[in-house]
């Protein structure tokens, strides 16, 4: 005791130091806070649901009228929004209606107050053949509206349309009810049953429905299709009997409710079977179409061009996939007798896809005598042409890069346009223009030069089709093309960003490294702080996303604002990188981990941003934090457990820890069939989970997972908390009562803003701040 000093004991000079330097640091301290707030007010803004609003002119979801070449589609403006319609006959592009007389209309039939760029409906139906009358729900009424003489009748509520299928010629709505179909007419009410031997967990038309479609009580659009004559339809059947259920609780009720769906994992002998019938709504006869092999997958929706059933209503085109996805096929079924023959198929070793992320892509004629079929049997995406037979005709593309999706066939002319990635080179790989082709792959044509990403949508008729595009840099553009040669009829919209720009925005860059075999390119998009000063240290946080199914970056279009520019604006560099093993390349590109999920492409992204701090040294290789959800969840749980000298903090949402607890239909066609080792006790699943390595812990750790996920079950994360407690680890777990799997919330946004600012920042965040959505 003798040896210290009391405070009253030290010379007054001291004491006044002292005071002086705890005042400095309590301003020092005030001021951090008070930017802080700054900081997360300006990264708020750049969250989506508030940048989308900042952004005009930026969709054009054309929505095609009679005839098959005008369309109407609905603009937003700096005020609100627009209903624009599109000649391309005229070139001509102009108000659907008068907005401010329709907005007095509906005011004077429903008695209240409608703002002229502000309707409040986002679609609508034109009633009869005029195009002169429309009928859209508002208020909670269903107004029918003439937009030539303006004037708008109220009706009752408008009733939900969702679980009821339209014939083509109107004549009858198809339904399901207790598990079995009927069909009604729409003006006299009168009903027909179907089927009667519908039943639980072997419904027609309708699978078992998930917990948060339960607690939703929303209807439920059944999948069936009607033959375009109006006189069959098919109709989706799953069997689910007997499939073993997952389970859940939500436990914010003051009794607790039970939950359970029919979920399949990987090695269950008994999965999911699904089937489809054809009904003769005539003969009520039904045909149950037995498919062989068995298909685990099935398609009777079509590929993106080409409608289920053939133009004559004999006969229909179903696409499956057997277990593990290890085959694809593409089948004629006769609509009379429930005959089939397979007109195009293929087989991997590991995996088969139908598409390169674009909607199913495959085309067949309509004497069913050219079938367009989407393959990656040479290496690489590709066009194929086989005969009716089932032969290859032709390979109509070839090359070391990969194409998209079939867009168009004009028959008359035998063209296929196409998307297609990496084949002009020096351009980003993932921005994919379009494309097109003879049948005997001759006379190959880029129709669509501007770099960027071009999402094409084509007339009925086939004569136009209308492109928008963009790069990450730049804002969208949209532009009517005619057919065939791709020249600009005329300009549709340019997007506006000068708004986003007032709030702090600035555009994301695209840059592209080696990958971890110092030899492959790949790419990525870096976000960085408003105030980057290369002379400074930064953070640098990854937002993963491991696929196999898709990439980090997502669909590579323009980002106005997002989770990550929101990040950057704490002071953050904020980078996502897609790597070997995501799609859009060489099928060897994505094969690349097949087998061995853990991989998750972190050595990748561990190459990519030692060598973005070469090139950024402001970049601090010692505070390195990652972060994301669902599989990305897994994969930066993965990355702090068996990387933790390089990555110091992980915020993981919602991640599938263990595959062998995943759904069959992403786990098996990722990993394989599961192969069990009773010799050791062990299979090919278990090594791929994160709680074998929870022993590895040392960095930051924050959980977070919804109690209620129907998606990846929250027993993922459970089984990891409780091998990281009998690892004796100091982690950080956020519960949500009833949420289910997204999450994508503002409570969670902030609380994962708080983890990267306190641990890899180093800076206390500000206490209580409340990231609101904006009001409707």
């Amino acid at each position: 005791m003798a040896n210290v000093r009391s405070e009253a004991m030290k010379p007054l000079g001291c004491i006044r130091l002292t005071l002086a330097t705890a005042f400095l640091l309590l301003g020092m301290a005030d001021l951090v806070s008070a930017q802080m707030v700054d900081r997360y007010s300006r990264a708020e803004q750049l969250l989506p649901w508030h940048a989308s609003l900042l952004v005009s002119g930026d969709e054009v979801e054309p929505h095609w009228m009679e005839g098959g070449n005008r369309f109407w589609y609905r603009n937003k403006t700096a005020t609100g929004h627009e209903f624009i319609l599109v000649d391309p006959e005229l070139s001509r592009r102009a108000p659907l209606f008068e907005h401010y007389r329709l907005a007095a209309a509906m005011s004077l039939a429903g008695d209240t107050s409608y703002v002229p760029h502000k309707l409040p409906f986002d679609s609508f139906e034109f009633v009869g053949d005029t195009e002169t009358v429309i009928e859209f729900a508002a208020s909670r009424k269903r107004f029918e509206c003439d937009i030539q003489a303006y004037r708008c009748t109220v009706g009752d509520t408008v009733p939900s349309k969702v679980p009821f299928v339209e014939s083509p010629d109107g004549r009858w709505e198809a339904f399901v009810i207790a598990h079995d179909l009927y069909i009604r007419s729409p003006e006299t009410g009168d009903t027909i049953r179907l089927t009667h031997d519908g039943e639980e967990f072997y419904a027609y038309g309708l699978r078992y429905p998930r917990p948060n479609e339960v607690r939703s009580k929303a209807p439920r659009r059944p999948s069936v299709t009607w033959s375009p004559d109006s006189k069959r339809l098919v109709v989706e059947r799953r069997d689910e009997r007997s499939v073993e259920h997952m389970h859940y609780i939500s436990y914010t009720p003051q009794r607790p409710v039970h939950y359970s769906q029919p979920y399949a994992l990987p090695g269950d002998s008994i999965v999911p079977l699904p089937g489809f019938h054809i009904v003769d709504i005539e003969s009520k006869v039904n045909l149950d179409v037995d498919l062989e092999p068995r298909p685990s997958q099935l398609s009777i929706n079509g590929s993106a061009i080409d409608s289920t059933w053939g133009k004559d209503s004999q006969k229909l085109y179903v696409t499956w996939q057997t277990r593990a996805s290890k085959t694809a096929y593409l089948a004629e079924v006769d609509a009379l007798t429930g005959d089939y023959r397979i007109l195009a198929k293929d087989t991997s070793k590991t995996f088969v896809e139908l598409s390169q992320r674009d909607p199913v892509s495959w085309y067949v004629t309509d004497a069913a005598d050219d079938v367009f079929w989407w393959s990656e049997r040479d290496g690489w995406a590709h066009i194929w042409r086989f005969g009716a037979q089932g032969n290859v005709r032709n390979q109509v593309t070839s090359g070391p890069w990969a194409v998209g999706a079939i867009r168009h066939v004009d028959e008359v002319r035998q063209h296929v346009y196409f998307t297609a990635y990496g084949r002009e080179p020096g351009r980003v790989p993932y921005y994919g223009p379009l494309y097109r082709v003879d049948y005997d792959g001759s006379n190959l044509r880029l129709l669509t030069p501007e770099e960027g990403k071009h999402q094409i949508e084509f007339s009925p008729s086939g004569r136009f089709f209308v492109d928008t595009y963009s790069t990450i840099e730049v804002p969208p553009v949209t532009v009517l093309r005619a057919a065939p040669d791709g020249r600009i009829v005329r300009m549709i919209e340019e997007a506006d960003v000068s708004r986003l720009v007032q709030v702090g925005w600035q555009p994301s860059q695209v840059f592209s490294v080696k990958a971890r075999d110092g030899i492959t390119e790949i790419y990525g998009v870096v976000d960085f702080p408003p105030d980057f000063d290369p002379q400074q240290k930064y953070p640098i946080v990854d937002h993963i996303y491991p696929g196999p199914q898709v990439g980090s970056v997502g669909d590579w279009t323009f980002k106005a604002g997002g989770r990550d520019a929101a990040i950057a604006q704490l002071g953050f560099v904020v980078v996502q990188i897609d790597h070997l093993g995501t799609p859009q390349r060489s099928k060897a590109f994505h094969d690349h981990y097949y087998g061995n999920f853990i991989d998750n492409g972190i050595e990748d992204h561990i190459a990519a941003i030692k060598q973005l701090a070469a090139r950024y040294p402001a970049i601090d290789m010692d505070r390195v934090g990652i972060f994301g959800g669902s599989g990305g969840g897994f994969a930066s749980t993965d990355a702090i457990l068996r990387f933790p000298d390089f990555f110091k903090v992980a915020v993981s949402r919602s991640g599938n820890h263990d595959n062998a607890s995943y759904n069959i239909y992403w786990a098996e066609k990722y990993q394989g069939l599961m192969e069990r080792d009773t010799l050791r006790g062990t299979d090919n699943f278990a090594k791929m989970a994160n709680k074998y390595y929870a022993e590895n812990l040392t960095g930051k750790l924050l959980l977070i997972h919804g109690d209620l996920d129907d998606n990846v079950h929250p027993a993922m994360t459970v089984q990891l908390v409780d091998a990281l407690i009998k690892a004796n680890k100091n982690f950080d777990l956020i519960w949500g009562p009833d949420y289910p799997h997204g999450m994508l919330t503002p409570y969670f946004v902030r609380r994962r803003w708080d983890y990267f600012v306190e641990h890899l920042l180093g800076v206390t965040p500000p206490a209580g701040y409340e990231i609101l959505r904006p009001q409707n």
